[in-house]
């Protein structure tokens, strides 16, 4: 046989056995994939709906975040390459209908290898258009009409100024605010009411609209006073220290407990008892968001006693009134306590949306809807503030239990606390997994903290901040806090989320044509 035909006999016989290969592997991926599809069906078989019959669309919601669940159960990541190499989705963006993207990459790996599917007869929860279409109008009714020019809107926390100076508030709507901030936490019921009276003003004088959002306090763990005796450590109004000092958090107000040793600790009160009941030694405690930190060494019913194992190199100022994260200990407190009954019944009365701090049960959730069936409008919606490790861990049951009431409700991104509770370095992945798990369960998302911080206190914002504000296009609501120069934070963060939008909707990246592209029409010029 001459050498050129045997050589086209081998390259032919080589063909089969790279075609016959190829047929194998991707025929084992269809039987791969119509397994994951099985998991999918027999998670939403054993789905028993309270909502049945009655809202078809939150239904689906459920059913579709209990089959996202069960997706990332398993590793997907073998699937993928050989699904992009195929030019098909990888299912990373299937958030929104799992069922439905499973459904669409078989059909089309099917055709690929003439392999016909069986019938089905059991269509997906959520298809893509219907899933859009669901989270947008589930958004609009919790935060408000589409702004001008962008999808994204933008929330804003009320400074005290805000009560005295309706020119203030008049300047942030104007600026681009969708939604007023008043958090209960701070001020008193007249301020509240002040700041309220300010933006119908600035709505009248504006002819633009922005929703009420009232925080309730919640059962928020501080620091209170300090020791009435003097301390080396104690400066006045605060006390600073430094890695390896001692800490005594004591019952409020403080008693005159000395520590082990020849020099007593520095002495601060805690707001909540029940923190003595539920504080181990050996458990992480963090202080003002984070600037402090410590391990504990002793405890008992009146006391914990810290050593300092997180702080600046001169020492880290601590005073009355700042936050305690205790992300090792689980705190069972009432999140309708005394502690948020005034502002639960402001809310109630002139809120548009109510938001619930430190929430981590679905049980709280339930009994705030039913608070609200019995004394609010019926459009009133809530947001869930996501800001300690245990409610992301309950996140899911958060969703559903939101998703089993009739009204509005989101999800804040609090990543403040968040970031203390369950470690910086987790942050960025933390709040990627809350974006993907609202989206499976169509519920609107508030991107909160930080944002633009140094722009609104400074006027000048740093190169981070600005990044961090454009991937805020992800949520669908933006949340600045208060600074001398709020009014011109809104503005830029408004400028941001207008060019963003071009390029990224939610999760997904959009594909707009790019001025940079006219290069290649100049290299014949070069």
């Amino acid at each position: 046989m001459p050498k050129d035909r045997v050589t086209e006999v081998v390259g032919e016989e080589d063909g089969h056995a790279s075609s016959s290969v190829r047929d194998h592997e991707q025929a084992a991926l269809i039987e791969r994939l119509s397994g994951v599809r099985e998991q999918l069906l027999e998670v939403a078989d054993e789905w028993r709906p309270w909502i049945e019959g009655r809202d078809a669309d939150r239904d689906a919601s459920a059913r579709n975040l209990l089959q996202y669940l069960a997706l990332r159960r398993r590793d997907l990541r073998e699937l993928q390459d050989p699904l992009v190499a195929l030019g098909l989705s990888s299912l990373g963006h299937s958030e929104g209908h799992v069922q439905a993207s499973v459904d669409a990459v078989l059909d089309a790996l099917s055709a690929i290898v003439n392999h016909p599917l069986a019938p089905r007869s059991r269509p997906a929860p959520i298809d893509f258009a219907h899933s859009r279409e669901v989270l947008a109008v589930r958004t609009g009714a919790l935060l408000g009409p589409v702004p001008r020019r962008r999808p994204t809107r933008i929330m804003v926390t009320m400074p005290t100024e805000a009560a005295s100076d309706p020119a203030l508030v008049r300047e942030m709507l104007v600026a681009g605010m969708d939604c007023m901030r008043i958090n209960c936490a701070h001020d008193a019921e007249p301020e509240w009411r002040a700041m309220l009276d300010n933006l119908r003003l600035a709505e009248d004088q504006t002819r633009r609209m922005a929703r009420v959002v009232v925080d309730l306090p919640g059962p928020k763990l501080r620091t209170g006073p300090l020791a009435s005796q003097p301390t080396s450590d104690r400066k006045g109004d605060y006390l600073r220290l430094g890695i390896g000092d001692r800490l005594l958090l004591t019952r409020d107000p403080p008693a005159a407990v000395s520590g082990s040793g020849e020099c007593p600790p520095a002495q601060i009160g805690c707001s909540l008892a029940e923190a003595f009941a539920v504080t181990r030694r050996g458990h992480h405690v963090w202080l003002d968001d984070g600037k402090l930190g410590g391990v504990v060494e002793l405890v008992d019913r009146d006391s914990i006693e810290l050593r300092i194992t997180a702080a600046v190199a001169k020492g880290s100022k601590l005073r009355a009134g700042k936050g305690i994260n205790l992300p090792d200990a689980v705190l069972d407190i009432d999140l309708l306590g005394t502690h948020s009954e005034e502002a639960l019944q402001f809310a109630a009365e002139c809120a548009d949306i109510v938001g619930l701090s430190f929430v981590s049960r679905a049980r709280d959730v339930k009994r705030v809807h039913a608070y609200l069936d019995q004394h609010a409008r019926p459009e009133v919606g809530m947001i869930l503030k996501i800001e300690t490790r245990r409610a992301f861990e309950h996140l899911p049951g958060l969703l559903l239990a939101a998703l089993g009431g009739e009204r509005p409700a989101g999800v804040m991104i609090a990543r403040g606390d968040l970031a203390v509770e369950c470690g910086y370095e987790r942050l960025a992945e933390v709040q990627e997994e809350i974006l993907w798990l609202c989206q499976a369960a169509h519920v609107p998302v508030i991107w909160a903290t930080q944002v633009l911080d140094q722009l609104a206190k400074t006027g000048r914002p740093s190169r981070a901040e600005i990044t961090d504000a454009a991937m805020g296009v992800q949520a669908e609501c933006v949340m600045l806090n208060k600074g001398p120069r709020i009014v011109e934070a809104i503005s830029v963060l408004d400028d941001i989320l207008r060019r963003m939008e071009q390029h990224q909707r939610k999760k997904r990246s959009q594909l707009p044509r790019l001025g940079v592209s006219d290069y290649v029409h100049s290299l014949s010029e070069e």
